[in-house]
């Protein structure tokens, strides 16, 4: 680059990993405007601003492809629990759980995970992309839509499957939301709201999918005793809509399957190698603690069980529930009801399972962290530098460039998120800059809402989101649409 194109920004002398799986180099960044125009030895670019990248790796910003930030977006627009982390833009909308299109006062678990009564207020997708993008937030966020919110919306009982008129109506909903820009349907066949869906409702809703090339998502049906079966039905629903694949959060949920993630991966890599749907991918959280509603079931296979929230008793939060139950006398499932409506962290996977399958090739990161929780699953906030400096650097699970494909390059290809993923000329600059010997998570299950370290600053579209241990304030995120920039 020549000293007569004068840049915004020159990130200078770090080790670009770029996001393809690629081997680091040294090399020079510069920046124009929102876009990376130049990758290499660059002296003499006239630059508004230099950064010393010395000793630092520059990869582009990450990506959580697994997260229900749809109201954190609006309601906490810096997205500290984000960006401290290296994070530069969200998929949000998963587990069948989307902020639109519904409008609803006070809509039942688990939709009370992402929003207070109130926050469901929105007729269309194309509503709530409007409003963010009215006021953005300091990430980009690209949004699927939920089967759970399309049929609280549609369905006078969620105790049955939908008719054919509900299964019309629920359609057209999903053809307005992708023709908005939603990038896919995710399913939570998990949760109550949609446990009676049988698949062929599921399949007849997705069948919109295939003309906007989009993918389906899906908090599975069980995680636990029937992981294959729901392992199957999923295959079944991608190969009838000729739609993507992405399995949420893989884990195998309870002691008794403890080591079933041979299995569970045998599964994914078999139809993966037949080609069963047009693509086949996961995500997964590198925690063995999950976080949802409190539920019965969950609580039954659970070694330890902590309460995140409780309506009825808020100043419960971040305790356990073997400890209330003995202080209100009664047994786990009697105290849990007390609580409710309520959410719960349950201690129920096993290391090596979390290790087999953040090995596997074809896992992505995903926090899954609920922001509105009182006290939340320290995956909100330290997912990402818990993979690069715990399993990437202390366990060695996979090379660090292995390790930041996963988080960039890999998920924007999956998800078609355009000129996202990557360090290289043209694309948007989405960077992160982090100590690759000092970052890690510092979130605990005690104190979660912990930044971590090594995280030294963080671009988005190129303008600074953190820098120095804080947010800057900027709020320079996009609504990613399919099919666009």
């Amino acid at each position: 680059m020549s000293s007569n194109q004068p840049v915004d920004l020159l990130i200078r002398g770090g080790t670009v990993i770029d996001g393809t799986g690629a081997p680091g180099h040294a090399a020079d960044v510069a920046i124009r405007d929102d876009r990376i125009v130049a990758v290499g030895q660059i002296n003499h670019a006239d630059a508004d601003r230099v950064v010393d990248a010395t000793g630092r790796v520059v990869a582009p910003g990450f990506i959580d492809v697994h997260t229900h930030d749809d109201r954190a977006l609006l309601s906490n627009p810096t997205m500290a629990m984000k960006v401290s982390q290296g994070v530069t833009t969200v998929v949000a909308g998963n587990c069948g759980v989307s902020l639109a299109p519904l409008v609803a006062s006070a809509p039942p678990p688990p939709l009370d995970l992402i929003g207070a009564p109130g926050a469901f207020r929105y007729h269309a997708v194309d509503d709530y992309l409007g409003e963010l993008e009215a006021g953005p937030a300091a990430v980009n966020g690209a949004f699927l839509v939920g089967h759970s919110t399309l049929r609280i919306g549609t369905m006078d009982s969620l105790e049955r499957a939908a008719t054919d008129r509900e299964v019309t109506a629920m359609r057209r909903l999903l053809e307005e939301g992708l023709q908005a820009g939603a990038i896919g349907l995710s399913t939570g066949l998990f949760y109550r709201p949609a446990f009676h869906a049988p698949t062929s409702e599921v399949i007849e809703i997705a069948a919109a999918l295939r003309a906007h090339g989009a993918r389906y998502v899906t908090h599975m049906r069980d995680e636990g005793d029937h992981v294959l079966r729901s392992l199957e039905e999923t295959f079944e629903i991608g190969t009838a809509t000729e739609s993507p694949v992405v399995i949420s959060h893989h884990k195998v949920h309870g002691r008794h399957n403890f080591g079933r993630s041979r299995e569970t991966l045998a599964c994914i890599d078999a139809h993966a190698a037949h080609h069963d749907c047009t693509g086949v991918a996961f995500d997964v959280y590198p925690y063995v603690a999950s976080s949802t509603v409190l539920k019965a079931d969950s609580i039954e296979v659970a070694e330890r069980v902590l309460i995140t929230w409780s309506r009825a008793r808020p100043d419960l939060a971040g305790r356990d529930l073997a400890d209330i139950a003995h202080e209100f006398g009664c047994d786990l499932l009697a105290a849990a009801e007390r609580l409710q409506p309520a959410g719960a962290i349950y201690f129920a996977m096993d290391e090596d399972d979390v290790q087999r399958i953040l090995s596997h090739p074809g896992a992505m990161i995903g926090s899954d962290g609920l922001p509105h929780d009182e006290h939340p699953h320290p995956r909100l906030w330290g997912t990402f530098p818990r993979v690069l400096g715990h399993y990437c650097r202390e366990v060695g699970l996979f090379p660090l460039e292995e390790a930041v494909r996963r988080m960039t390059g890999y998920p924007a290809a999956t998800f078609g998120l355009v000129d996202r993923g990557t360090v290289r000329p043209g694309v948007f600059a989405d960077i992160t800059v982090f100590d690759p010997d000092t970052v890690l998570d510092r979130a605990t299950f005690e104190h979660p809402a912990t930044p971590a370290t090594g995280i030294e600053l963080v671009l988005v579209n190129g303008r600074t989101v953190w820098q120095d241990g804080a947010v800057t304030g900027n709020r320079p995120g996009r609504v990613l649409r399919h099919g666009g920039a």
